[in-house]
């Protein structure tokens, strides 16, 4: 079985929540226009000035996404 890897973007300041928020619908829209066979999206609001979103890919498709979107960082996805 292939790892699951959590690209992640850093949203900060005062509309880092709906920025997040509104970063997923594209993650979203670049699965669904690149026909990926991924579908773990999301955000989270980490405190008031600091939110992320998020996509989980394969080490399969890490690098190609990994180059497309430039994620801030990645961790394993358990």
């Amino acid at each position: 079985m292939s790892r699951q890897i959590k690209l992640i973007w850093d949203f900060r300041g005062e509309a880092s929540a709906k920025t997040a928020e509104h970063h997923e619908i594209h993650l979203k829209e670049y699965i669904t226009i690149e026909k990926l066979p991924l579908n773990i999206t999301g955000f989270e609001i980490k405190n008031e000035m600091h939110a992320i979103a998020f996509m989980v890919v394969t080490d399969e498709y890490m690098i190609a996404v990994r180059d497309a979107l430039k994620p801030h960082r990645g961790e394993l996805y358990l």
